[in-house]
């Protein structure tokens, strides 16, 4: 498949505080990478070196076989690399349809025909189509997580950063968010997702990378990193007996 991303010991510093430490990774094309750790790990961080909200104190972020550790939010976004966010992040005042607009005319330069197009066609396969002329502020939570999702595809990304999309919706919810997930990737679109639901993740994903204190401690299959006694006490707070 070839290298898509490679993260190149990436840290980070706030003062005194590390928040990634010499972290490297690497997604392929198409790949589907989960990413896991306790809450202040730093994959929230890594996820803004990636996308450019944040610069790296050391190290280097190469996308496509091109450096782009200097390249700001807007130039990466135009080379293949979405975004959703944790907490969503529409412009309330818009409606949905005119939300995807502004993602599919700047973040991806098309001419307005183009950009309505797009946008028509994102709202369909994010399930938002009958949504398109309310208000982004006036939605439910399901469908302002299906929206974080369809202004990150209107922008035609090559990697897709999920933050933890599947977070607060029931199980109903998630599932079709998950299937939804699932389309985007079997279209080719690599992904990496930060998430705590596990069952959303596993759905999708073929290789989970564990952090903690902004170290990767782990990586790999699914179920092999998930049995991992060091994983189950760090993350799942589960510690294995001593005489294990």
């Amino acid at each position: 498949m070839g290298v898509l991303l490679a993260c190149r010991d990436l840290t980070r510093r706030y003062g005194a505080l590390t928040v990634t430490d010499s972290l490297s990774m690497e997604v392929q094309h198409g790949e589907a990478l989960g990413v896991i750790g306790p809450n202040g790990a730093g994959k929230s961080t890594l996820f803004n070196l990636i996308a450019g909200g944040v610069r790296p104190d050391n190290g280097r972020v190469i996308f496509d076989g091109a450096d782009i550790t200097h390249l700001p939010p807007s130039a990466r976004c135009k080379a293949g690399i979405g975004r959703s966010y944790q907490i969503p992040q529409p412009f309330t005042h818009m409606t949905v349809f005119e939300n995807l607009l502004v993602g599919a005319t700047f973040g991806a330069n098309r001419a307005e025909h183009a950009a309505y197009d797009v946008s028509v066609d994102v709202l369909r396969r994010t399930g938002l189509l009958r949504r398109a002329n309310h208000r982004a502020g006036a939605l439910t939570l399901l469908e302002r997580k299906r929206l974080e999702l369809a202004r990150a595809l209107v922008t035609d990304p090559r990697l897709l950063l999920l933050d933890e999309i599947a977070g607060g919706l029931t199980e109903g919810e998630c599932e079709a968010l998950v299937e939804t997930v699932r389309e985007v990737h079997a279209a080719g679109v690599a992904i990496v997702w930060i998430e705590h639901v596990l069952a959303a993740l596993r759905a999708v994903v073929s290789r989970i990378m564990v952090i903690d204190f902004g170290r990767k401690i782990e990586d790999g299959p699914p179920d092999e990193v998930l049995r991992s006694p060091r994983v189950r006490e760090i993350y799942l707070g589960v510690a294995e007996p001593a005489n294990a």
